[in-house]
C-alpha cells in the first residue's frame, strides 16, 4: 500500500485525492497515490503509510524533511464511478475513481440534457444534494490540466463502483 495522507494545507478540500506524488526522504524516493488528509500535518508534510515510509527513510526516524511533487498516476485504462450508500435520483454523493491526474471539475447531466457542475465535498466526493434524477447520466471530467473525458450511459447504482470510460490522456 503506497498511499499517503496529505497535510490540511496541500489537500485543498479533497482536491489532491486521487492524486499521485512523487517524495523524496534522506533514503530514496517512493510514488503514493494520495487516498487522505493529515490535519495535523505541516504545510508540505505527507502522512506515508508504513510501506512507502520505508522506501524514504527507517521507521525508526519518525519524521524526516521530504520534497514532492505530483505526477501522473499509473492507472487502468479506464476510469470508474463508485455511488456513495443512499445515492438516489434525489441525492446523489459521486467518487471518481482511476483517475491519472487530479480532478479539477464534475459536471454531469441525465442522459443527453445540459452539464451542470456538481461540487465536491471534503471527503472526495461530488455531491449533487438535490439528484440528477433516475439517470443514465453524461459524466465530464477536466483534470487539473484542462483535459476532458465525457462518459455517457453511467447507470444510477448504489453503493456500486461502475465503469465510466477512457481515461485523461498522459501529456500534462
Amino acid at each position: 500500500m503506497l498511499v499517503g495522507a496529505m497535510n490540511q494545507t496541500d489537500y485543498q478540500g479533497s482536491a489532491a485525492c486521487g492524486r499521485c506524488a512523487e517524495a523524496s526522504g534522506p533514503n530514496g524516493s517512493v510514488t503514493v497515490r494520495i487516498v487522505d488528509r493529515c490535519p495535523e500535518c505541516k504545510p508540505g508534510d505527507i502522512d506515508f503509510s508504513p510501506q512507502a515510509f520505508e522506501r524514504i527513510a527507517e521507521m525508526r526516524a519518525g519524521r524526516v524533511p521530504i520534497t514532492w511533487r505530483y505526477v501522473p498516476c499509473e492507472v487502468p485504462n479506464t476510469i470508474s464511478y463508485r455511488y456513495k450508500e443512499g445515492s438516489s435520483q434525489w441525492w446523489v454523493g459521486i467518487q471518481v475513481r482511476g483517475h491519472r491526474h487530479g480532478i479539477a471539475r464534475f459536471e454531469a447531466a441525465e442522459g443527453d440534457g445540459p452539464l451542470r457542475e456538481v461540487p465536491r465535498e471534503n471527503y472526495n466526493y461530488f455531491v449533487a444534494t438535490s439528484g440528477l434524477g433516475p439517470g443514465p447520466f453524461t459524466f465530464r471530467l477536466t483534470d487539473v490540466y484542462g483535459h476532458q473525458v465525457v462518459h455517457h450511459n453511467v447507470p444510477l447504482v448504489d453503493a456500486t463502483v461502475v465503469p465510466g470510460g477512457e481515461q485523461l490522456p498522459v501529456c500534462e
